[in-house]
């Protein structure tokens, strides 16, 4: 069963945080506003343009030569193809696949970030994102390459680097702040990576917060003739994920080898989709999907069917889709209206956290 896309409050983008991934909030005028979201008085034509359904747009289809692979009996089917919109957060260049759009293809999962690729030399200034709330979500961060900072009100204060993952599970409420790390700035290099948002079930969303990170000798991992995949979340072809979720979910990041195909097996009654990172990906025997773009799959079958004739990286998320209302306020993900009131009014009154503290 599909979300209510009703309930959802879409976005407007501000300029409050600035650096490595942006934050938005919607134009509500009857939600109670803080210092930190500026109230925001705007046209119906200013709210459409600023808001998170433009965050991606719709794939002209692209047709390749079938390569006869495929068997379509028990074969999830593609719902639709989306471009990613390239943009910037300051000066850091982001691809925004979706925010706050799409949930009946997408939940559990609610926003999808990729940041970089950006090149830094020695000594550079971090691109930082200065501190901020969260409450209801969990953010995830995974480092393609080079290094983040992460640190909280949570007393946690830690790098994360190349092939790491970490979750933010804000829970009731919590703040952090989030910069390129310090091998990044002694040694330069590459800053490549995903934000991507995991909503927590109604059940969950006041619970203590917490933090978690996973290097990469605790990350599961699966090698085939035709495939290398790793496991960041849930479980694939046998191979488990050791990160304990509220609700299923998976997250694989998969290098296909060039001229092979694989089978990704999924429940049925699972949201599924793919982000190709970088190639070229068939769907279906004849869609192609390029880097950039997601794929939004149809509930109902079972098997991802995938071929790359010259190789392709790619991410496959989804899981189990909720059957809640959801309202988005900025970094709050809640159910009703008075919970997002509530979550602001808890940080406005410091129950959160101090951002002195956090910045500091």
């Amino acid at each position: 069963m599909g979300m209510n896309l009703r309930q959802f409050k879409v976005f407007r983008r501000i300029s409050a945080v600035r650096g490595v991934a942006g934050h938005s909030v919607p134009g509500n005028s009857n939600l109670l506003l803080i210092d930190l979201l500026q109230p925001l008085i705007m046209t119906r034509k200013e709210f459409i343009k600023g808001s998170a359904i433009l965050g991606a747009t719709i794939a002209v289809p692209s047709i390749v030569k079938a390569s006869g692979l495929f068997n379509q009996s028990n074969d999830r089917k593609v719902y639709r193809i989306l471009n990613s919109d390239r943009t910037k957060v300051g000066t850091l260049p982001i691809l925004r696949a979706f925010a706050g759009d799409h949930l009946d293809y997408v939940s559990p999962y609610v926003m999808f970030d990729e940041f970089g690729p950006v090149d830094l030399r020695p000594g550079s200034e971090p691109l930082r994102v200065n501190a901020h709330p969260h409450a209801g979500v969990i953010p995830t961060t995974y480092f393609l390459s080079g290094s983040g900072h992460h640190k909280d009100s949570l007393n946690y204060d830690f790098q994360v680097s190349k092939g790491e993952f970490m979750m933010f599970s804000s829970g009731k409420g919590a703040i952090h702040m989030e910069e390129t790390g310090q091998l990044l700035h002694d040694k330069g290099g590459t800053y490549h990576g995903f934000q991507i948002w995991l909503n927590m079930p109604a059940a969950y969303k006041w619970v203590d917060p917490t933090t978690s990170v996973f290097r990469e000798k605790d990350m599961d991992e699966l090698h085939t003739d035709a495939f290398d995949a790793k496991v960041v979340l849930g479980e694939l072809m046998g191979v488990k994920s050791k990160i304990k979720l509220l609700s299923p979910a998976f997250y694989y990041h998969i290098t296909l080898k060039p001229g092979a195909k694989m089978t990704i097996p999924t429940e049925p009654t699972h949201n599924a989709f793919i982000y190709a990172i970088e190639g070229q990906l068939e769907l279906e025997g004849q869609r192609s999907l390029k880097a950039n773009q997601v794929a939004l799959y149809q509930r109902g079958a079972s098997d991802i069917e995938l071929f790359s004739e010259n190789g392709a990286a790619f991410l496959v998320l989804g899981g189990q889709p909720f059957n809640e209302p959801v309202y988005s306020y900025g970094p709050f993900v809640m159910n009703t209206e008075d919970e997002i009131r509530r979550c602001i009014r808890n940080y406005q009154e410091g129950r959160m956290g101090d951002p002195d503290m956090v910045n500091n």
